[in-house]
């Protein structure tokens, strides 16, 4: 029987939705101070570059394209999308294009270097939110949860699978710098500082 605490966790559905959609506007906004800072970009966003530098579209209709084409990855590993993960796949390159425009690209290192990292405590406190909003996990996060269901460990999945789309990024005009390898082993720590303290708390059944 489902008790009270877990009804009011499930009435709870419009605050989790409204940290969800602020959690992804935030995680866009701190990428793509990562990426206009020019010192390296996210390991995947080094990929969305490589593919926007080669096809003229623009980074953040490719982080859509790439999102839901990752979906379509899902259907074999029988993986379900919740409403959070569409929020995902669309909003973070909707509000990566409008950023990327704003956000000056400054010359001085001594204002990058600060710039790039600010970007990834931004980029983790935004994944504190949309993930702690308990709404389904993104198009990139369920495939690594997909390939651990058959038997390839979360750790071992998420490498392989972050490392050939960076080379692929790279070979294909992606940025990678230090703030590559910074958000590389950086943002995982940061992620499990905040998200315990961001995430809407589901009470016990």
């Amino acid at each position: 029987m489902i008790g009270l605490e877990t009804l009011e966790f499930r009435d709870r559905l419009g605050r989790r939705l409204i940290r969800c959609v602020i959690g992804l506007s935030i995680f866009s906004f701190g990428i793509s101070l990562q990426m206009n800072a020019n010192i390296g970009a996210p390991p995947w966003d080094v990929f969305h570059q490589g593919i926007a530098k080669q096809t003229d579209i623009s980074i953040g209709k490719i982080i859509v394209l790439t999102g839901f084409s990752l979906l379509l990855l899902w259907i074999p590993l029988k993986q379900k999308p919740g409403l959070g993960t569409f929020l995902n796949a669309l909003e973070i390159g909707l509000i990566a294009d409008i950023a990327l425009a704003i956000i000056p690209e400054p010359a001085s290192i001594f204002i990058r270097v600060p710039m790039a990292l600010s970007g990834i405590v931004i980029v983790a406190i935004g994944s504190g939110l949309y993930i702690g909003s308990a709404l389904g996990p993104g198009p990139r996060d369920g495939l690594m949860t997909g390939l651990a269901k058959r038997g390839i460990p979360i750790r071992v999945g998420r490498t392989a699978v972050e490392v050939i789309v960076l080379v692929t990024g790279w070979l294909l005009g992606g940025q990678v710098g230090v703030a590559t390898f910074a958000f590389a082993f950086g943002v995982g720590p940061l992620v499990h500082f905040f998200l315990p303290r961001l995430a809407v708390k589901k009470p016990a059944v």
